[in-house]
């Protein structure tokens, strides 16, 4: 086809793709033992940050394992790019307005179906360690130990089976402690799931005290948007909360204990408290390492007193610092349970699967957080591994999501994947044979406004090598781009005559995808 036009015979005929999937997972079906599955799950990783992706800026050893000796993603992204929605939707294999948790405000409704409730119905033993998010109390689990709300990095409390206590350590270690004594006490003969899930490196990026250190006074390359203008963008660009230059926190984001002046400006007073929120519960000990670990940053700091640019490309690089040395304590982590897999004679029969809720900015368009449906918060790391069944180096290209998860697990599981999952198996494509009728476009809504960073809401639709954005409530703009061209996101053609007909086209198939999963009208 030619650059301005698309086929629409390459559309995705989505129930047939779920249809198929399910069909092929049947058919592969192994005569042997079923697999435990590992469900490892961090919160905020880009995959941007995880080196089997891109190695520009860390490394993943770990994570990089489970890809070289499995699967590793092209194109897995989100339908919902916010903590407590992206859970949902992974729990339950459907898209937000469907499961109920449309925003980060929502109870998540515990009785509706969901995959480990599947599992434990098909035999299988099954636990939760680490973040939830969800309000509500975890079901379908045989243990269940969590972190409230969003939890914290130092001595964090932790709610196992009803009851809370605080936990002194950090917070992706004791995790992991917890996940590792479930696996080593279980008796019997079942089949296990377990989900471990990571608070890190959700904001404010609180490093474990061996990784104080670890980037300290590294140059990392500045992405070629970071003084992004928004310019032939919409409003939605221009009147968000989420620039690293106006809107990073100096005390809670990047550790600057603020000035009588600073204190006393706009925000200096919940600014400092959001910091000793999380500072205060260190013990003694904790804080004087803490302390002196961070002031040679905080005195640099204040004697270089950077302004403007300066001061942005400053808050860029601290960010960068402490985001990526929380990310080293995750990967050393899953080290740890791949290794006691390994010992215990399990690797062979565990699924293992990594993943974050969402993707994040990390100075992309000046950015932090997530939630637009720009790539780098839409698109996911995903890599999994089953030596029985997922053949070393894989690198599926087709266009999966998170809901694909669900129903992935049930079938490899041997369970019946309920015709109301909207998602589909992932099992053919890591066997290599992608059904005929797999998705060539993928649907995603964002509906928290106003909130947190102030994105507007929208929804839109993105092909292989386009993608057509919506913003609407308080605004009606569109935001049309060729990816191919122009996978920065920089140039919005939306309006350009010649892109007049493959927008037509994109507007089809996003009217067809509302309808396909039964999108209400907004």
């Amino acid at each position: 086809m030619s650059e301005k036009s698309m086929n629409r015979r390459s559309f995705i005929q989505t129930g047939a793709a779920a249809s198929l999937a399910a069909l092929a997972g049947v058919r592969c079906q192994p005569a042997r033992r079923r697999p435990n599955i590992l469900f490892i799950m961090s919160d905020d990783h880009a995959a941007q940050a995880v080196s089997c992706y891109d190695g520009r800026i860390n490394r993943t050893p770990n994570i990089d394992r489970i890809a070289g000796e499995g699967a590793r993603f092209i194109n897995s992204f989100c339908t919902n790019a916010i903590c407590a929605p992206g859970r949902a939707s992974l729990l339950t294999g459907k898209y937000s307005h469907i499961n109920g948790q449309i925003d980060n405000n929502v109870t998540f409704d515990g009785g509706q179906p969901t995959f480990p409730k599947l599992l434990q119905a098909a035999g299988y033993e099954t636990a939760l360690v680490g973040k939830w998010h969800l309000k509500s109390d975890p079901t379908g689990f045989d243990y269940w130990n969590i972190v409230p709300d969003q939890g914290h990095y130092y001595n964090p409390d932790f709610i196992e089976m009803g009851v809370q206590s605080r936990r002194e350590g950090y917070a992706t270690d004791l995790t992991t402690d917890f996940a590792l004594e479930w696996l080593k006490q279980r008796q019997g003969e079942k089949p296990f799931c377990l989900l471990l899930h990571h608070k890190a490196p959700h904001r404010n990026w609180m490093p474990a005290p061996r990784h104080y250190t670890l980037y300290r006074n590294t140059r990392f390359p500045v992405p070629d948007n970071f003084f992004d203008d928004y310019a032939g963008r919409s409003a939605a660009a221009r009147e968000q909360e989420m620039e690293i230059a106006r809107h990073m926190l100096l005390c809670y984001d990047l550790k600057m204990p603020l000035t009588p002046e600073e204190l006393a400006t706009p925000g200096g007073a919940n600014d400092d408290r959001m910091w000793r929120d999380g500072y205060e519960r260190m013990t003694p000990e904790q804080r004087r390492a803490w302390d002196a670990a961070f002031q040679p940053v905080i005195d640099d700091f204040r004697a270089r007193k950077p302004e403007g640019g300066e001061l942005a490309l400053w808050k860029y690089q601290r960010y960068l610092e402490d985001y990526l040395a929380t990310i080293a304590a995750v990967d050393e982590n899953i080290g740890r349970v791949l290794d006691y897999l390994d010992a215990a004679g399990l690797s062979e029969d565990t699924l293992v699967v990594y993943t974050s809720d969402n993707g994040f900015f990390l100075g992309e368009h000046g950015w932090f957080d997530k939630r637009f449906m720009y790539e780098e918060s839409l698109r996911t790391p995903l890599v999994m591994r089953y030596p029985h069944a997922i053949a070393p180096g894989r690198l599926p290209e087709e266009m999966v999501l998170n809901i694909d998860l669900a129903p992935t697990f049930l079938d490899y599981a041997g369970a019946a994947v309920p015709a109301e999952i909207q998602g589909a198996s992932l099992r053919p494509l890591l066997a290599g044979r992608a059904p005929a009728g797999w998705r060539q476009s993928i649907y995603y809504h964002y509906y928290e406004h106003p909130g947190w960073h102030m994105v507007k809401k929208h929804y839109g639709v993105r092909t292989q090598r386009y993608k057509l954005i919506h913003f609407y409530d308080d605004i009606d703009a569109w935001e049309f781009y060729d990816l191919q061209e122009d996978p920065r996101e920089m140039h919005n053609l939306y309006g350009d005559p010649a892109s007049a007909s493959i927008i037509a086209e994109l507007k089809t198939e996003l009217q067809r995808l509302r309808a396909y999963y039964r999108e209400p009208r907004v």
